[in-house]
């Protein structure tokens, strides 16, 4: 399309993108999908942001390396000063994780003493997460506001859901991204042998409590093909599951893998008791990866990040953030947004993960069918919790804390709600301004 002087479009104006928690072992791969991306999300300043010196150049050097290997012409800084890391950024990324690997560690161990599941982003674990998360995100989300006002911002820390609706609530620009669902576009893509653009889904919850309830080709409107998947390929889905392939056949639907700490409680409580924490793997494969990436030579991410987690996460914020500033991006994608009538049975302000027309205005749901009530009362329920953990996480105190976890389902008696109380200040004192 012309402009009317008969002058073809300028292309995009090159972003200045900040990342906060720019030192993470996951920012290497983010860094790559912005060098392989660049024409999607033009890119002239990345700065990373980071308190800790030490994994900030060893990240930071890596990064360089691999902007110039792939000819990427933008520049990439480091800073521990967040105020001026932000200023005038068009996007500010949001990676961070509040207490390190060792507060994961303590969350998801605590939890089994009382035969709850121990995980960072669920349950009690994922309480603790959100307590000590919400206020320094806010923070955080303040001082962008001052610096750059225009600024989207685009969280990926956990708990999502959460986090999200903390910051539409106090008015910020923010849509909240999980690469779950990119991760099945690109796994069902491989199994039907198409290209990932061509599979939309019809994917619907809150942020780890998801479930496909179609998988299309070509667009919204596309065909249902999740019925002929499921029978040709539901042993495959179910094993990435970890949940019997009967239980698939009977849904009919894909839950997400975070589905199987409901679905199969007990059993994984039982195998947690018996094996090291995902905190503790996760430790050791990140002394490993920055071992490696304070080598000179290495000018590209390497194969163990692909262990690390986060699988994609630089494509699906590539996208969203090429949408946000109009670069681009794809038309569709999903993300964590206010549910605004989407979902009928929950507030408005509930926020959802669904898919969302995606534009310089934000983040618009797409139109959900009816769900079925054995979906719809577990995202009522958990709905109901997010709303007790962020009120937790904004206003404090013991009972605020008692009443989210006796909310939640995975926890739901008083005994365990109390003895899980004592346990999650205990160990989230430090963290916690109102804790004596």
């Amino acid at each position: 399309m012309l402009h009317s002087h008969g002058e073809p479009p300028l292309a995009p104006r090159p972003a200045k993108i900040a990342v906060v928690g720019g030192g993470s072992t996951y920012t290497p791969e983010l860094i790559d999908g912005f060098a392989r991306l660049r024409d999607t999300l033009p890119i002239g300043e990345l700065v990373l942001i980071d308190p800790a010196a030490g994994r900030l150049d060893l990240v930071g050097g890596l990064a360089r390396r691999i902007f110039a290997k792939q000819g990427h012409p933008g520049t990439i800084t480091t800073t521990a000063d967040l105020d001026a890391g932000v200023a005038g950024a068009d996007a500010v990324l949001l990676q961070l994780r509040v207490g390190g690997q060792a507060a994961r560690e303590k969350d998801e161990t605590w939890p089994l003493e009382c035969g709850c599941v121990g995980q960072e982003t669920t349950g009690a674990g994922g309480l603790a997460k959100a307590l000590r998360t919400v206020p320094v995100v806010l923070d955080i989300a303040e001082r962008v506001r001052r610096a750059a006002p225009e600024a989207w911002i685009i969280d990926f820390t956990n708990p999502v859901g959460i986090v999200t609706r903390a910051l539409l609530q106090a008015g910020h620009r923010a849509v909240g991204l999980c690469n779950v669902a990119i991760g099945l576009e690109r796994k069902f893509a491989a199994l039907l042998n198409t290209a990932p653009g061509e599979v939309h889904l019809d994917h619907v919850g809150l942020n780890h409590l998801t479930w496909e309830t179609g998988v299309r080709l070509g667009g919204p409107e596309g065909e249902n093909v999740l019925p002929a998947l499921l029978a040709e390929h539901g042993d495959t889905i179910a094993g990435d599951l970890r949940l019997p392939r009967e239980v698939l056949d009977r849904l009919g639907v894909v839950p997400s893998y975070y589905l199987r700490y409901f679905y199969a409680h007990d059993a994984v409580v039982r195998e947690l008791r018996t094996k090291p924490s995902r905190a503790a793997e996760v430790a050791a494969m990140e002394r490993q990866l920055l071992e490696m990436y304070g080598d000179p030579a290495l000018d590209e991410k390497p194969a163990l990040l692909a262990k690390r987690g986060g699988a994609f996460y630089s494509e699906a914020a590539v996208d969203l953030a090429s949408s946000l500033l109009g670069a681009g991006g794809s038309p569709y994608q999903v993300v964590n947004t206010y549910n605004n009538g989407t979902l009928p049975f929950l507030p408005d302000d509930a926020v959802i993960e669904v898919q969302a027309a995606v534009g310089t205005k934000g983040a618009s749901p797409l139109a959900v069918p009816e769900l079925d009530p054995l979906y719809a009362g577990l995202i009522a329920n958990v709905t109901a919790y997010e709303d007790l953990a962020l009120q937790a996480a904004l206003r404090g105190g013991r009972d605020r804390v008692f009443k989210a976890l006796l909310s939640h389902p995975l926890i739901g008696q008083y005994e365990y709600a109390e003895a899980l109380t004592d346990q999650l200040i205990a160990h989230n004192r430090e963290h916690l301004s109102w804790a004596e």
